[in-house]
């Protein structure tokens, strides 16, 4: 079936739905863009967290390392006498 519309409007029905693609590629861009910036925003957030984690441990095993060395108690075995 051939087209029966002339040229001007075949040109402004092919401009509208060119319009509306386009439109649908800039939200998903701009979903996009506001994924990357989300995941920026959480790596930077765990590689802070992990940095604080490892000075603690850090300090940790240093605090460990330089404490006086304490004796348990001794524990006392108990006799259980067969009854």
């Amino acid at each position: 079936m051939a087209d029966t519309r002339s040229a001007p409007e075949r040109d402004a029905a092919r401009n509208r739905a060119q319009s509306h693609f386009q439109a649908s590629e800039k939200r998903d861009q701009a979903v996009r863009d506001e994924i990357a910036r989300e995941r920026a925003a959480t790596d930077a957030k765990t590689a802070k967290l992990r940095a604080l984690r490892l000075a603690k441990e850090e300090a940790d095993r240093v605090a460990a390392a330089n404490a006086p060395q304490t004796k348990a108690p001794a524990k006392r075995k108990r006799n259980v006498s067969a009854g």
